[in-house]
């Protein structure tokens, strides 16, 4: 089984490693886009360095839908290329690339007008599907289907009668973001990448017009590493203006930030068997599975504030609130909400001045010699994107390159998954785990979960669940830290586990318990375990504060109240 195990060690090494000897490529940023971009460059045999200010997804890449979709609403405006790549990418996900971490979801779309709206909507999920078959990667989820008001009822009880006359019903994919691009990163290191996080650019490096690397500031230890690199790529999503800005050169094109902000809820709250798409006036609204919760999304408004902590204002909440309430029999109350993120999408700008219609396509730019920007696009297509990076950066390099195979090479965990799955009944009773504890295991790590059944083995307190988040196990938090990069708190329960939005408390009863178990990896003393702790309870509660107050202005002077913890 390949592996790759991002500790503090691997990452104190990779920082070395990085700043001994030129590199082919070095990435800049490591959102869904820069470690694909990782990724692809490593598995061309290139040389490949990756550095992200803070933590993998940390932004855009751990705040979204958590869709791997076609783009539905993209056939209404005739963007068929957009819509048929996207369908290509959901289909070697859930096929072959990812089958560990994305899995089918089905959609309720209830129809409002007899007649022409059945007419008009389902030619419309006809071709998604019939695009999807032709491209030869739609066997992986069932075709839509039409239903009569009775049928749609008994599949989401929870609509109001009144709120439809009939509905269709497609399906889609969904994943766990910032999981995802953890594995991305680490299977990029798997074929050789260096990767290190909490390591910020301060500035690139340059010969005359040349881009010939970057200067990085080891955030955790206050070193400066000087990395070279024949190409460099930036791939800093909603950041890409300020990175180009290191450069002193104008960018060719600029990426605006659009915010979308998302309610957890409880599964109880909403009876259904089904998820849901609802059309508002300026998009569409969701409403996702999410294991014992639902996901209600999202929002789509300008934002040109903090870029680091979206803030999600009073405002926003209401507006969720009013729209899925306005098709539930039994209406949502602020009471239910269990968790609220806020994340930004870069999107291309020029284009239009409502953030809805912006581009959702991506733009590939060599602006200077040595560096590569890449920009916009959607998270289902993000291989595609770092396919394009790569691309353009070869073109700067004086050899012979393969050309990208990322399309026939698995993320870690997916190679024998399926027969792990078959033969959990067996794992859980060789383990003494429940069987369901197994398939969650297998469902966020594939076959690595052999790797967490390994420390429980040895250490079988780690078998029991995580206090006050019994979703999680307490082997799930060491392995964070000694596998998968985490260095703080904030980095398990927001992103290697989802805790701090799907439980009422935002994961600060389970605060001490993690951090008790990330300060044995990491050797924390008893200070910065405080530190850690008391961090983490300031950010949550500057989050609740910030979620108080009615518009973007005040929601974002709230959040800031809590600073970036950096370990003394």
């Amino acid at each position: 089984m390949r592996t790759a195990t991002l500790g503090p060690a691997q990452r104190a090494e990779s920082l070395a490693s990085m700043a001994e000897r030129e590199l082919d490529v070095l990435v800049v940023g490591a959102g869904v886009v820069g470690a694909g971009t990782a990724l692809d460059a490593a598995t061309r045999g290139l040389s490949t360095g990756l550095v992200e200010a803070r933590d993998w997804a940390s932004g855009t890449s751990s705040r979204s839908s958590k869709l791997i979709h076609g783009g539905l609403r993209y056939l209404e405006m005739l963007d068929f290329a957009l819509v048929r790549e996207a369908l290509k990418e959901r289909g070697l996900l859930l096929e072959r690339l990812a089958p560990h971490l994305v899995k089918p979801v089905p959609f309720l779309y209830p129809l409002q007008h007899k007649g022409w709206e059945r007419l008009y909507a389902g030619s419309g999920v006809a071709m998604y599907d019939a695009m999807s078959m032709a491209r030869g990667h739609g066997r992986g989820l069932p075709t839509h289907r039409h239903l009569t008001r009775s049928h749609a009822l008994r599949v989401a009880p929870c609509l109001k009668k009144d709120a439809l006359v009939g509905a269709l019903q497609y399906y889609d994919a969904q994943m766990d973001d910032a999981r995802y691009v953890a594995t991305l990163v680490r299977t990029a290191v798997a074929y050789g990448a260096k990767a290190a996080n909490r390591a910020r650019v301060t500035g690139f490096l340059r010969e005359g017009e040349r881009v010939v690397g970057a200067m990085v500031r080891d955030v955790e230890g206050g070193g400066e590493y000087e990395i070279r690199a024949k190409q460099v790529v930036n791939a800093t999503g909603v950041w890409t203006d300020d990175t180009q800005a290191m450069v002193g050169e104008r960018g060719q094109f600029h990426v605006r930030a659009s915010k979308g902000i998302h309610l957890v809820v409880p599964r109880d709250r909403i009876h259904s068997t089904t998820g849901l798409i609802l059309r508002t006036e300026k998009s569409v609204l969701f409403v996702i599975p999410w294991g014992r919760h639902w996901i209600v999304g999202t929002t789509d408004t300008d934002w040109d504030l903090d870029k680091a902590h979206p803030a999600a204002s009073s405002a926003d909440i209401d507006y969720l609130l009013e729209h899925v309430n306005s098709v539930l029999a039994v209406p949502l109350t602020r009471d239910d909400v269990q968790g609220v993120y806020a994340g930004l999408r870069p999107l291309l700008a020029g284009e239009s001045d409502a953030t809805s219609k912006l581009s959702r396509e991506h733009t590939v730019a060599h602006p200077v010699p040595g560096l590569v920007v890449v920009a916009g696009g959607k998270y289902t297509t993000y291989r595609v994107m770092a396919k394009d990076a790569v691309d353009a950066a070869v073109h700067g390099l004086d050899m012979r390159v393969a050309e990208c195979v990322t399309e026939d090479v698995p993320l870690l965990g997916a190679e024998g998954y399926q027969a792990l799955w078959n033969a959990r009944a067996r794992i859980a009773a060789r383990t003494g785990l429940h069987v369901v504890r197994v398939e969650h295991l297998l469902n966020r790590y594939g076959t690595m979960a052999e790797e967490l059944l390994a420390l429980i083995a040895e250490d079988p307190s780690l078998g029991e669940p995580l206090p006050a988040a019994d979703d999680y196990l307490r082997a799930e938090i060491v392995y964070a830290a000694s596998h998968e990069g985490a260095r703080h708190l904030d980095d398990v329960l927001t992103r290697r586990t989802r805790i701090s939005f799907e439980t009422f408390d935002r994961g600060t009863r389970s605060a001490r318990d993690a951090a008790g178990l990330m300060a044995q990896v990491l050797g924390w003393d008893k200070d910065q375990f405080e530190r850690e702790v008391q961090h983490y309870e300031k950010r949550v509660e500057a989050e609740r504060e910030s979620q108080r107050q009615p518009d973007d202005l005040t929601a974002d002077a709230a959040r800031l109240g809590a600073p970036d913890i950096v370990p003394l």
